[in-house]
C-alpha cells in the first residue's frame, strides 16, 4: 500500500474528497502490483490510472471553470505536468516492463506530488467551491 487514506488531507468539498479517495485506491491496487512485479496486471492497472487520473483531473477542471476560480489556469497546469509524466511512465513502461521504475516514480515523484498538490491547490480551489457541487 502506498498511500493511507489519512495522508492525503480532506478538503472542503464532497466531490473532490470522493475523487481522492477513488485515486488512493487505485494507485495502491496498482503500488501492489508493482511491488508484486506482475507484469500483466502493471499493464492492465496503468491502464485504469490513466483514466483514474484524467478522470479527476478533468472533474476538477470543470468545476474551476464553471465556478470561475481565478487560479484555474494555474491549477490546470499542474495537472498537465502530471498527465505528462505518467504518460511518460506508460511509455517507458512499454518499452522496459521496469517494475523498480514504476516503484521509484509512485514511491517518490506521485506520492509526493499528491500530497503536495491536494494540500496546496486542491484545498484552494475546495474553498472557492464550497460544497455546493
Amino acid at each position: 500500500m502506498l498511500f493511507e487514506k489519512s495522508e492525503v488531507q480532506l478538503v472542503s468539498n464532497v466531490m473532490m474528497n470522493m475523487l481522492h479517495e477513488e485515486e488512493i485506491d487505485v494507485v495502491n491496487n496498482f503500488h501492489d502490483a508493482v511491488l508484486a512485479k506482475d507484469i500483466d496486471k502493471i499493464t492492465e492497472l496503468y491502464e485504469v490510472l490513466v483514466y483514474d487520473v484524467e478522470d479527476h483531473f478533468s472533474t476538477e477542471e470543470e468545476m474551476m471553470e464553471e465556478s470561475g476560480f481565478y487560479a484555474a489556469g494555474i491549477h490546470k497546469a499542474e495537472h498537465d505536468s502530471m498527465r505528462k509524466k505518467v504518460k511518460e511512465l506508460g511509455e517507458n513502461w512499454a518499452k522496459n516492463k521496469d517494475p523498480k521504475e514504476v516503484q521509484d516514480f509512485l514511491e517518490g515523484e506521485f506520492k509526493h506530488w499528491m500530497v503536495l498538490h491536494v494540500a496546496r491547490w486542491d484545498s484552494e480551489t475546495a474553498m472557492h467551491l464550497g460544497d455546493s457541487m
